[in-house]
C-alpha cells in the first residue's frame, strides 16, 4: 500500500492526540524505510519487470528483515518501547505499536503472496489487492479520505500556512499513489530505493511540521 500507510497515521493520531503526527506516521511507514536501507545496503532485493504498475513491475526477492511479520514485530517493540522510555505515555506507545504492524496488514491485503512471515521462512502470503486498480482505488483510497476527514476533523490550523501546508502535500501524495498503481517501472532498484527513501523521509518529515501548525486537543510529543 502506500496512501493506506500514512492513512493509518493520521487516523491514528485521532487515537492518540498527544503523539506528534511525524511520529504516527513514521511509525506506519518504519518498514518501508528501512526497505529502503536494506536494500541500498544489499540486505534485501527486489526485480524489476516491465509494465505499468507496481502490481506488474515489482517482483519482492527477499523482504523479509523490513517486511515480514516477525521483523515488524520486532521493529514495533522497538520503536514502542523506545517511545515509551522518553515519554512514558502507554497509550501512544500501544498505538506506535499497533501502527507499525499495520504494515504487514495492509500489505498483506495489497500484495500478491509476497509476505513472508519471519526471515528463512520460504512461505508467503498477500491476498491481491493489487491486482485490480479499481478496487485498490475504492479500498485503499477510501481509507485514505476517512483517514483525511478523521485528522482534519481532529485538528485546526492555527495560520493559513497549516490549511495550505497540509491540503498542497495531501494532493501531491495522492498523485504520487495513483502513479505508482499506473506509472511506469523507475530505472533500476537502487534507483527507486533512493527516491523512495527521500519521499519517505519528507512525508515524515512534513507530518512534523504539520504536527506544529495544526495542533490537536492535547499537546503532541
Amino acid at each position: 500500500m502506500h496512501v493506506g500507510h500514512i492513512a493509518v497515521g493520521l487516523a491514528a493520531k485521532r487515537v492518540a492526540p498527544r503523539v506528534s503526527l511525524g511520529t504516527m506516521v513514521l511509525a506506519a511507514l518504519l518498514p518501508d524505510l528501512l526497505w529502503c536501507v536494506f536494500l541500498l545496503s544489499g540486505i534485501e532485493r527486489v526485480e524489476l519487470l516491465p509494465g505499468r504498475g507496481a502490481v506488474s513491475y515489482l517482483r519482492a526477492g527477499n523482504i523479509a528483515y523490513s517486511h515480514s511479520l516477525l521483523a515488524d514485530a520486532v521493529w514495533a517493540a522497538l520503536l514502542a518501547g523506545a517511545y515509551f522510555l522518553m515519554r512514558h505515555y502507554a497509550r501512544g506507545a500501544w498505538m506506535i505499536f499497533a501502527a507499525v504492524m499495520s504494515h504487514w496488514l495492509l500489505d498483506f491485503i495489497a500484495h500478491r503472496p509476497d509476505m513472508p512471515l519471519a526471515p528463512g521462512l520460504h512461505r508467503h502470503f498477500g491476498l491481491g489487492l493489487w491486482d485490480s486498480v479499481t478496487a485498490t482505488y475504492i479500498v485503499e483510497g477510501g481509507m485514505w479520505l476517512a483517514a483525511i476527514i478523521l485528522y482534519t476533523r481532529a485538528t485546526r490550523p492555527t495560520a493559513r500556512t497549516g490549511f495550505y501546508a497540509f491540503w498542497i502535500v495531501v494532493v501531491f501524495v495522492t498523485l504520487a499513489w495513483r502513479s505508482n498503481l499506473t506509472g511506469p517501472p523507475p530505472p533500476s532498484p537502487m534507483a527507486m530505493a533512493v527516491s523512495s527513501l527521500i519521499y519517505f523521509s519528507c512525508i515524515v518529515a512534513w507530518a512534523y511540521w504539520i504536527n506544529r501548525l495544526r495542533p490537536a486537543c492535547y499537546n503532541s510529543v
